[in-house]
């Protein structure tokens, strides 16, 4: 019997294990379908893509998708300690102040949620107004320190987009270096940065390689969950409450599982209906990413990665490529003047970046191309059979509505203008795969084409509709859900971020603490 079982060991699940642990009187136990994350690849940053469809990845796909010529798209999820955070490209992004205050849920402003960023980190740069040291969390500037990274900075300011030193700060807006989840040189996780501190603590319990099938729900409360281990059942007990933290796909996938979902489609599959709500695993939403892939002969890109010499300066001094999150640069950018904050986020690579990252480079490259933050279409994720191992049916419905994809084709068009900038055209000699020209029709049919997924799930347990505003499943006692799932709208920006600061506030909420006082900074 436990006080709290945490179903993930994710970007959320590792926080919430750590801060609820840390009163030495509660039982914690932290599920994970996945292994420990002891993988040397983990945590040298260029080696990410190496993680890709290995037993470390849930290796999930949507359905056909309609606007995209029923191609299914690739989506990967980290099946392993660190969850999400321990395949990702390290970026430190918090979103926009408005992504936060347009939820318009109590207590989860812009504001409100400031010191629990706060809290969480440990910039390198120093505390200030905006950031905060001493936290388990290691934000670093990169150390990889590409030529090319700086190139496109400096092109997109010459294409007339302001510099901007800290998207974290009062504006997001422009062209800039990103900082990092790196300590170092090396990555950090939820699992470094808060997991692997707390694991000798005798009130907390990791267990991994246990997949969850569903929670146990009796006379309305949640009292525990059901798993398996190479064959097993398991079942854990919780006396106080489960808390779902398996991200945007799995978390309203367990739910149904567990028979709390729409009834209709829970009773076609003969599962037992707790509780009828027909929004759990709606309203999902993720960044499109149209990849665009400029080559070039300058060898300086990831392909010489692993040289011995670059290998030795990673081991000696934790620097160089070796250190490569993918994105060191980006930027912010909005497609019309008059919208209120960005809606394009550039993610520049140095390397080829075809094919979801699962294409083998062969040339030189510099990879970039418009991710869109505020997608109006809709997709869902639901059940396709009644067998807990079986994977979740998911739409994400990309360009369902025609003004995404009319709000891509100008952010495409306004990439292939900052690659035509003087700073860019060394490494802008050719391109892979290109649009047959810049007309509004054929840059639709490349879009359609090649849009993939930058992997940033959210909305399926929506506050509101799903969860209450203290992330409590509406109509079940004893059940919480934390991650990507509860955001009402997916935040302009990379979620690993805004997903552990959600935890570190829903950690204050389930233990029954005074929320932090909210802090109020200056806004461009």
């Amino acid at each position: 019997m436990y006080d709290y079982v945490i179903v993930g060991a994710g970007s959320a699940g590792c926080v919430l294990a750590a801060r609820l642990s840390e009163d030495p009187d509660v039982k914690v136990c932290l599920v994970e379908a996945g292994p420990p994350d002891t993988d040397p690849n983990i945590h040298v940053p260029v080696a990410f893509g190496k993680l890709f469809r290995s037993q470390y990845d849930w290796d999930l796909a949507t359905h056909e998708e309609p606007q995209l010529g029923r191609r299914r798209i690739y989506l990967p999820r980290g099946r392993v300690v660190g969850g999400t955070s321990s395949i990702n490209t390290m970026v430190y992004i918090r979103g926009n102040r408005l992504d936060f205050d347009e939820w318009k849920q109590t207590g989860w402003s812009f504001d409100e949620l400031l010191p629990y960023f706060k809290r969480a980190e440990d910039n390198e740069r120093g505390a200030s107004a905006y950031h905060g040291v001493g936290g388990p969390l290691r934000v670093s500037d990169g150390r990889a320190l590409n030529p090319m990274a700086a190139a496109f900075v400096e092109a997109g300011v010459q294409a007339g987009y302001e510099f901007n030193e800290d998207f974290n700060a009062a504006s997001q807006d422009g062209f800039g270096f990103f900082q990092v989840t790196q300590k170092d040189g090396y990555r950090v996780s939820s699992a470094t940065a808060y997991l692997h501190p707390a694991l000798n603590r005798p009130n907390l319990t990791l267990e991994p390689n246990l997949q969850v099938h569903r929670v146990l729900i009796e006379n309305g409360r949640a009292v525990g969950i059901v798993g398996a281990r190479m064959g097993e059942e398991i079942t854990l007990r919780a006396d106080r409450e489960v808390v779902l933290s398996a991200g945007a796909y799995h978390s309203p996938h367990l739910l149904m599982l567990s028979g709390v979902g729409p009834a209709a489609l829970l009773g076609a599959l003969g599962l037992p209906v707790v509780l009828d709500n027909p929004q759990v695993g709606q309203n999902l939403q993720d960044h499109a990413l149209i990849p665009l892939v400029y080559t070039h002969d300058v060898p300086i890109s990831l392909l010489v990665a692993g040289t011995p010499e670059n290998v030795e300066l990673f081991m000696k001094e934790g620097r160089g490529p070796m250190t490569a999150n993918g994105p060191e640069a980006g930027a912010f950018i909005k497609t019309r003047s008059d919208l209120p904050a960005p809606d394009v986020e550039f993610l520049g690579a140095p390397v080829m970046f075809a094919d979801s990252g699962l294409g083998t480079p062969t040339h030189h490259s510099y990879s970039f191309g418009p991710t869109m933050l505020t997608p109006r279409s809709r997709g869902a994720v639901v059940l396709a059979t009644d067998v807990p191992t079986a994977k979740p049916k998911i739409f994400h419905n990309y360009y369902a509505e025609k003004s995404d994809l009319d709000d891509a084709v100008v952010a495409t068009r306004i990439a292939m203008h900052v690659a035509r900038q003087q700073a860019m055209s060394p490494y802008t000699v050719g391109m892979h795969e290109p649009p047959a020209s810049e007309s509004d029709a054929d840059l639709r049919d490349y879009i359609r084409h090649y849009t993939h997924s930058i992997f940033h799930p959210a909305g399926t347990c929506s506050m509101g509709t799903v969860v209450d505003a203290d992330l409590r499943v509406l109509g079940v006692d004893g059940l919480r859900v934390v991650d990507a799932s509860v955001m009402p709208t997916v935040i302009r920006g990379n979620p690993n971020a805004p997903v552990m600061a959600i935890a570190e506030r829903a950690a204050d909420l389930i233990a029954g603490k005074t929320p932090l006082a909210p802090q109020s900074v200056p806004a461009a």
